[in-house]
């Protein structure tokens, strides 16, 4: 059987079937654990015994669209810590993925799972919430370092952005599936936001179980010198003994990256500044600056403020949720047929005319002191349902894709932690200030993304060259024909020789 001829499924299908189920159950649950915190912010009981003051400003505004309604900067600290541990954890996962292989970090990003859902569960004060978030945080920044490589190493190259794109499918999963699990348990008095919480533990251990039948990837089986297994490995997940070429690859690779002694000052080395410059900072910030995460976190949040009660507002984050499933399935299966490029800027050109859509209704019928009349209220939650859909089918799941595909071996977990901590500041940067903003920008915020998605598809279509169905080995070439990169390529490769 050709696993080129199969697809996602044959992936799967060569693995043994308690691993193939070990790598869906880590997929999906890794993205259900963090999800959930987003509408929990927006419950009652929840704000009554951490939040008082801004349940009491809600309760005064029930009626009314109040952009300030939920500016609080101790509340969006909850939401934010979990990025910022993130990131400082990412430089830690590194170390692990690189020295001890991608399993590794998916199971120490577990344990840590686990203990923040305990203690977000069992929480009396505010301390133990940003403690629990931190504890999540840090296994967020393990799981990313470690799945989005797992994915692309275990994938031949025809389908690899179909098998990468699974970790943004089981994302788009996740954040839907959490908002069903708080839309019910918001109906539980006065415990439901702890159970929402709590339900951490559940797919932590699910992930930790799984993470102990995954076979290593045979790059990190190679980067660690263990030559036969990695041959043994190779074999399965590509479905035959013919796997010589590509074997060889792997282990000149491998010898190159033994060559380097410190992945990260190397990565500022010029011939990998379109790497540095793309893969690392560019697009792992932009994806971000869409503003669609802030959006979708929020969007509780953002509904009630926009004269939605609190199970309406749940029930309506769940449906542009749903966007985000269908997004990722078009995407999944389009995106090595049409390319990288194709829908970076085509999404981006629908994003922003969605973006200026949602300031121009919010300048014509919110802040008034008034509940926004039915016919608006659906024109809105359409509006970001398209908004939705089209970041899901491109900086959604391209914002993880992408940047996995361009670094050589040698600078591939160093870049790989940058990617997560860029992508975890500017998470944590637009999660604290974003109801801050909303609240002194008012309909403005959405012009300031609008400009951002504009610029950053000018720079997507100057500066990314299309990598579908390019070998990761051989991505290098890309830069060396590409009219802005070569010269930073050649003119290194010139002063080595030199």
């Amino acid at each position: 059987m050709s696993i080129n001829s199969h697809g996602i499924s044959s992936v799967l299908a060569l693995l043994l079937p308690l691993e193939a189920l070990s790598l869906a159950m880590i997929l999906v649950f890794q993205k259900l654990q963090w999800r959930i915190s987003g509408g929990v912010t927006s419950m009652d009981d929840f704000l009554k015994q951490f939040f008082p003051k801004v349940y009491n400003r809600k309760q005064l505004h029930i009626k009314e669209t109040d952009y300030c309604k939920y500016d609080d900067q101790i509340l969006t600290l909850f939401t934010s810590s979990l990025y910022f541990a993130g990131l400082l954890s990412t430089f830690f996962a590194s170390h692990v993925t690189r020295n001890y292989g991608r399993r590794a970090s998916i199971l120490v990003g577990s344990v840590s799972f686990f203990l923040g859902g305990l203690i977000n569960a069992v929480a009396i004060n505010i301390p133990m919430l940003i403690i629990g978030r931190i504890l999540l945080g840090i296994g967020i920044g393990f799981g990313n370092q470690a799945v989005p490589l797992y994915l692309s190493e275990i994938a031949p190259a025809k389908i690899r952005g179909r098998v990468n794109q699974l970790f943004q499918l089981t994302t788009c999963l996740g954040i839907l599936i959490a908002n069903f699990i708080n839309y019910g348990t918001e109906k539980i008095h006065p415990w439901g936001w702890r159970l929402s919480l709590g339900l951490a533990t559940f797919p932590a251990a699910m992930m930790f179980i799984g993470g102990l039948f995954l076979p290593e990837t045979p790059n990190s089986l190679v980067e660690q010198g263990k030559l036969e297994e990695a041959r043994r490995v190779l074999e399965k997940i590509r479905g035959t003994t013919n796997i010589e070429a590509e074997f060889a690859d792997l282990v000149d690779a491998s010898n190159q990256a033994r060559a380097v002694k410190n992945p990260f000052r190397n990565l500022l080395r010029r011939k990998n500044r379109p790497q540095l410059v793309i893969g690392a900072i560019g697009i792992p910030a932009f994806q971000q600056l869409t503003g669609n995460n802030s959006i979708l976190f929020y969007a509780p949040v953002i509904l009630q403020s926009l004269g939605f009660g609190s199970a309406a507002s749940l029930y309506s984050s769940a449906f542009t949720s749903g966007a985000l499933v269908v997004a990722a399935l078009i995407s999944m299966f389009l995106v090595d047929k049409f390319g990288r490029r194709k829908f970076f800027l085509e999404a981006g050109f629908e994003m922003f005319v969605y973006m200026i859509a949602v300031a121009i209704t919010l300048k014509l019928n919110f802040g008034q002191g008034k509940e926004l009349s039915k016919g608006v209220s659906i024109l809105l939650v359409c509006l970001i349902w398209l908004f939705v859909l089209a970041y899901g089918r491109s900086w959604g799941p391209l914002g993880w894709l992408v940047p996995s595909e361009l670094f050589p071996l040698e600078t591939r977990s160093a870049g790989q932690s940058i990617v997560v901590c860029v992508n975890l500041l500017f998470t944590a940067l637009i999660a604290q200030c974003f109801l801050a903003a909303m609240c002194h920008l008012r309909y403005g915020i959405f012009i300031l993304f609008a400009a951002l998605i504009f610029l950053m598809s000018c720079f997507i279509y100057f500066l990314l060259p299309e990598t579908k169905q390019v070998p990761i080995e051989e991505i290098y070439l890309l830069w060396e024909n590409h009219p802005f990169w070569k010269s930073f390529v050649r003119d290194d490769d010139h002063q080595q020789n030199v």
